[in-house]
């Protein structure tokens, strides 16, 4: 069977990519299937590992490849066969992202298992390229207005699954398609605040579909019953909001908030007892963990200038390496966990300096969407900065206590929505070198 699975991938990828391809030329209508696909498989995941080795606790445990893969190479062959017409460029960020994997690359002189850092490399590839992707397929606010759509589909699966889970299955804190509640609460997050962007600030008759599949992305996160994800939820809710009242008042927008609150009310009072059990019941060992691997991962960035090798946290985290010597363990088999935080797993795997390098990434890109605020002014595409904006700083904040980004699903989106704040960038270039072309050519008329 095992041999079996890739048979059939390799089937679907040598035939699916030109198929897809093919589609798309002859009937356009196609190229909305494939974005809906792309998104529905980062976070129903259908792939396989090729080197599986499932045992390891690290940051990959294979050289992975899936089904967003093929949709990302049959886009690519899509964005190459028109580059006559849309001229194909490199990302914001790509020099940024690059020294990242450069630093990331280097750190390999001291990984003991180097074939687990060249997993994770391997994975960092393919994010650039649906990165690179994405950002060349969008090509108009109306494929960004498309996504929202799709956005809002992947709301109403993900609920399906969290709802069954908790319900039918009996689960406590659910998880829904994803490998844990965390990468749940992180991934729904950033799509529910673009969504609230969306529902206050875009005017149209489909308003109550829209509060619904917020209201959707709601219940997934609250039924996680993950307490940094509810709290950082609050905030992104809080800035989406008070973003949204700072672009414009209006009496829909005022509509919205009452109906909000009185059905967020009704939904929290549902749940009043689970989350107040869920506190209650909340191990005090959990923060104990969280330090002392923080300890670790700091011993390990300050050991070693390049970091002690990418994806070689879980490994070095036992005897016979002194990194995690201070943690207690109720045997000499147990295994150390990875550090709950993305920032200090960096540090510890790819050296400080690296750690700088990324937070120089996102926070370019985090300013670039601030700056797409300020230059859509008066716009009605405004709504896309704005939600962006509650969900990245919820994420970059609850980076603080996961290592979620690192896991395919929330690396995906992170990289999905980077390409769309690079597009509304372009977007907003273009129309300013187009202004000011006119410009010139009244004046030279003039003259």
């Amino acid at each position: 069977m095992s041999d079996l699975k890739y048979v059939i991938f390799f089937t679907v990828l040598l035939v699916g990519v030109p198929l897809n391809y093919k589609l798309v030329t002859k009937y356009p209508k196609y190229e909305k299937v494939l974005w809906f696909l792309l998104l529905f498989f980062t976070c129903n995941m259908v792939d396989i590992n090729f080197v599986s080795m499932e045992t390891y606790r690290g940051t990959a445990k294979g050289f992975e490849i899936g089904m967003v893969d093929i949709i990302v190479f049959s886009l690519l062959a899509v964005i190459i066969g028109r580059k006559e017409k849309y001229p194909l460029s490199k990302p914001p960020g790509t020099f940024l992202y690059f020294t990242y994997f450069f630093f990331s690359v280097i750190s390999i002189v001291n990984s003991d298992i180097v074939i687990y850092s060249f997993m994770e490399l391997w994975k960092m590839l393919r994010m650039y390229i649906f990165f690179y992707v994405v950002y060349n397929m969008i090509r108009s606010y109306k494929d960004i207005t498309s996504l929202y759509v799709n956005i809002s589909y992947i709301a109403i699966f993900v609920t399906y699954v969290v709802l069954k889970q908790k319900y039918i299955e009996g689960i406590f804190q659910t998880y829904g398609p994803f490998p844990h509640q965390n990468s749940l609460v992180l991934y729904m997050i950033p799509f529910a605040s673009m969504l609230l962007g969306l529902l206050l600030n875009k005017e149209n008759e489909k308003m109550f579909y829209w509060l619904a599949v917020f209201g959707m992305a709601g219940i997934d996160i609250i039924s996680t019953l993950s307490r940094g994800g509810m709290a950082m939820f609050a905030l992104a809710t809080f800035i989406v909001f008070f973003l949204s009242y700072s672009n414009k008042f209006t009496l829909r927008k005022l509509g919205i908030t009452i109906l909000f609150l009185i059905l967020g009310t009704g939904v929290l009072y549902k749940a009043m007892d689970t989350i107040i059990e869920r506190i209650d019941t909340a191990p005090p060992e959990s923060l104990n963990v969280r330090v002392v691997l923080a300890i670790a991962a700091q011993n390990m960035a300050n050991d070693k200038i390049l970091g002690i090798g990418l994806n070689n946290f879980a490994l070095k985290i036992n005897d016979p390496y002194p990194y995690g010597q201070h943690i207690e363990r109720e045997s000499p088999d147990e295994k150390g966990g990875l550090v709950e935080t993305i920032y200090l797993m960096i540090a510890a795997e790819t050296g400080w300096h690296n750690l700088g390098v990324f937070f120089m990434f996102i926070l370019y890109m985090y300013f670039k969407n601030i700056r797409n605020f300020f230059r859509l002014k008066g716009s009605i595409y405004r709504y896309i900065p704005i939600g962006i904006t509650g969900g990245l700083t919820s994420l970059y904040i609850q980076s603080t206590l996961e290592w979620s980004l690192k896991q395919t699903n929330n690396f995906y989106e992170l990289m999905f929505i980077f390409a769309i704040i690079g597009s509304v960038s372009k977007f907003l270039d273009e129309e300013e070198e187009k202004k000011r072309r006119k410009e010139e050519e009244e004046e030279n008329q003039y003259y």
